[in-house]
């Protein structure tokens, strides 16, 4: 008697991929090419995808890591990840009309960083060096503000009056990694303030939530993601830490090795905050072709939230405007997303 053989099957989080910050801000490059037509600048990648980065190129997008590699008088994208309040400053230096794209999930914590220096407090910043929401963040208040990369960095902490300490963290960082450097922190400094509600974007904590969920059941878990997205390298490390005998990250179908599916009748399938589903479809289209052709949805939260286009752009597409330049930088910025006061300019002959 011939013993059946395991049915092969894959898991697909839901939720998954773009969440709406990334959607808008995709959107609003699409929509400033349209209205403006080409090129229109944007200071570092809109969002950490490099598929989405590549097609955007095509449209015309030209990517740049300064300001002063964009043309003065031209049109310039801030990405979703945000900026320090001296790239703005820049910005109107240059004459440049900026379209600022910064998720508003981020605008939050930036304006809490401005509110509690403005409070006098020492800001302690749970996130990861060098990653561009942090810089934009510590710009806000570079005097008052710590990096605070992991439990293991809270000993060398040093914090002018510990009845005034605040922690405020990156918005894709591991839920469970992010609360036990939280944990430490407070063991530091009983007197610790928390945020007024939680800096991890909803969307972060939802894909982490669903690919915990995959874990339980899937012997190898694929993550669609750029390696320069946090939030996907950290679904990787969710699912591992969850129980996954595997887990890897992949930025399509060409990055699976068959030597990962030896042995694994179930696969979990969830991508990054910042990657399209049509990357999801391509690698669901290599799992039927390997024989695992039955397919189940794992749903763990519903969302619904969007975000309006930046208001820049909202203006000018509904009154069909030229594109706008910033005028001299008027003082101290109000809020952390403030832009410049506008002067238009007729279009160029």
């Amino acid at each position: 008697m011939n013993t059946p053989k395991p049915r092969k099957r894959v898991l697909l989080a839901a939720p998954r991929g773009w969440c709406a910050g990334v959607d808008r801000a995709v959107q609003a490059v699409e929509k400033a090419l349209e209205q403006y037509g080409a090129p229109i600048y944007v200071r570092h990648e809109i969002v950490h995808n490099t598929y989405v980065v590549r097609t955007l190129e095509k449209k015309g997008a030209i990517f740049v890591e300064r300001t002063d590699q964009v043309p003065e008088g031209s049109i310039l994208m801030l990405s979703a990840h945000g900026v320090a309040p001296s790239v703005h400053a820049e910005a109107a230096g240059r004459n440049l009309a900026t379209i600022d794209a910064t998720c508003p999930l981020v605008t939050k914590v930036h304006r809490e960083a401005v509110r509690f220096a403005n409070e006098d407090y020492d800001i302690l910043l749970i996130g990861h060096e060098g990653h561009e929401e942090v810089i934009g963040t510590s710009g806000e208040a570079p005097d008052r503000i710590t990096l605070v990369d992991g439990p293991d960095d809270v000993t060398n902490i040093q914090v002018r009056d510990e009845s005034k300490v605040v922690w405020l963290s990156q918005t894709t960082l591991s839920v469970d990694e992010t609360m036990e450097t939280v944990d430490a922190l407070k063991t530091r400094f009983p007197r610790l303030t928390s945020p007024p509600s939680d800096d991890i974007c909803y969307a972060t904590q939802n894909r982490q939530t669903a690919v915990k969920k995959l874990a339980e059941e899937a012997e190898l878990v694929l993550v669609v993601g750029s390696r320069n997205s946090s939030n996907s390298v950290r679904m990787v490390e969710v699912a591992r830490d969850a129980g996954a005998p595997a887990a890897q990250l992949i930025d399509n179908a060409d990055g699976i090795d068959e030597t990962w599916l030896k042995g694994v009748t179930t696969v979990g399938l969830t991508s990054g905050a910042s990657a399209p589903d049509v990357l999801v479809d391509g690698v669901l289209h290599w799992l039927t072709d390997h024989g695992y052709q039955d397919v189940e949805t794992v749903k763990t939260a519903d969302e619904s939230i969007t975000f309006a286009l930046p208001r820049e752009l909202r203006h000018d597409l509904r009154a069909g405007n030229p594109p706008h330049t910033t005028g001299p930088a008027p003082g101290p910025a109000p809020g952390p997303v403030a832009t410049h006061s506008a002067t238009r300019h007729p279009p160029q002959e």
